[in-house]
């Protein structure tokens, strides 16, 4: 297996060593070449993972053509805004039929796409229905630690899914399958927008109570959102819901987290994504989000409260607040 990782992040750069480590040669793509130039001599990625040499079957490059030339699989792992513009570049430099996977978490700005859908509309139709999604519970600082960790291969495709499963599993990082890749996506990338507002309940000292509270109901408002969408119900009880939402809520690392705790800090979302390396992909998750809830007609309460803070300069504690004083209700409904 040849494999190129369009990405040089924590993440991507986390699953490039997994892979390396199995006798697999990967390169990563560095779409700055400042940047590559130094990973190149530091044969280590100091800005996003520092302190994990690279071993010698992991290559780099800014050269996206020279990245995915002859590769068996290319993993996209770059920030969702613009992972079309990253398919659309490459296009034209793809050999033969390779094994197509996202890693990406997040719904695409204006056409509320999920990711597999924006890399398919860009890649010849011979690729149609046979990207998969890798999604679930994955700190990227845990897992290069060799802490043990399960995430989910889902798509269209059975014999896919297994292949991934198959390239990607290790004794520490265990990787299950599921042909629904809707609901797999949408739980990765929803479940950021209540992340953020955990966050909050972090930043502002708010309990344990009401930390439970709002993830219970902020996994109902995916779960319905999802269901609307095509997916299925159990999807959510799984790794790339209940389980990602669980650890990206309660995790130092996660940067939707410290996005919202700075936000019930009292900081501004611009002073706070000023500071920011990484990208917090609820913040543009939150708009889409809200464009989907309204084309479904789905009741989205917290999501709509994220929202408000976020791009009406709501304060926290009004949203608290609000939804906290909302017409009374069953709990299923």
């Amino acid at each position: 297996m040849n494999v190129a990782i369009l990405g040089a992040g924590n993440w991507a750069t986390t699953l490039g060593l997994i892979l390396t480590e199995k006798g697999i040669d990967v390169t990563l793509w560095e779409f700055y070449k400042d940047r590559e130039e130094d990973l190149k001599k530091d044969r280590e990625n100091k800005r996003y993972l520092s302190g994990y040499p690279f071993p010698p079957n992991l290559m780099t490059t800014s050269s996206i053509s020279e990245a995915v030339k002859g590769k068996e699989m290319i993993v996209f792992a770059v920030p969702s805004h613009t992972i079309r513009g990253v398919v659309e570049n490459l296009r034209n430099c793809i050999d033969g039929e390779p094994l197509i996977v996202t890693v990406v978490k997040g719904i695409e700005k204006d056409t509320n796409k999920r990711m597999s859908e924006v890399i398919e509309d860009n890649l010849p139709t011979l690729f149609k229905g046979k990207v998969v999604a890798l999604s679930g519970p994955s700190i990227g600082n845990e897992v290069v630690r060799k802490i043990p960790t399960t995430v989910v291969a889902a798509g269209e495709s059975t014999t896919l899914n297994k292949k991934v499963q198959q390239e990607f599993s290790t004794s520490y990082f265990r990787v299950y399958t599921n042909k629904d890749i809707i609901g797999v996506e949408l739980g990765g990338a929803v479940k950021n927008v209540i992340v953020i507002a955990a966050g909050m309940c972090d930043g502002m000292g708010l309990g344990a109570n009401t930390k439970a509270a709002l993830l219970t109901r902020g996994l109902a408002e995916i779960k319905r959102l999802g269901l609307k969408m095509g997916a299925k119900e159990e999807t959510f009880s799984g790794l790339s819901g209940i389980g990602d939402l669980i650890t990206t809520a309660f995790s130092k690392h996660s940067r939707n987290r410290y996005v919202g705790e700075e936000l019930g800090k009292g900081r501004t979302l611009d002073e706070i994504l000023s500071g920011m390396v990484m990208v917090a992909e609820g913040v543009n998750t939150t708009k889409s989000v809200m464009q989907l809830s309204k084309k479904y007609n789905i009741n989205m309460p917290i999501a709509e409260e994220v929202y408000n803070v976020l791009f009406k300069r709501k304060k926290p504690e009004q949203g608290v607040y609000d939804l906290m004083t909302r017409e009374l209700k069953k709990e299923n409904w």
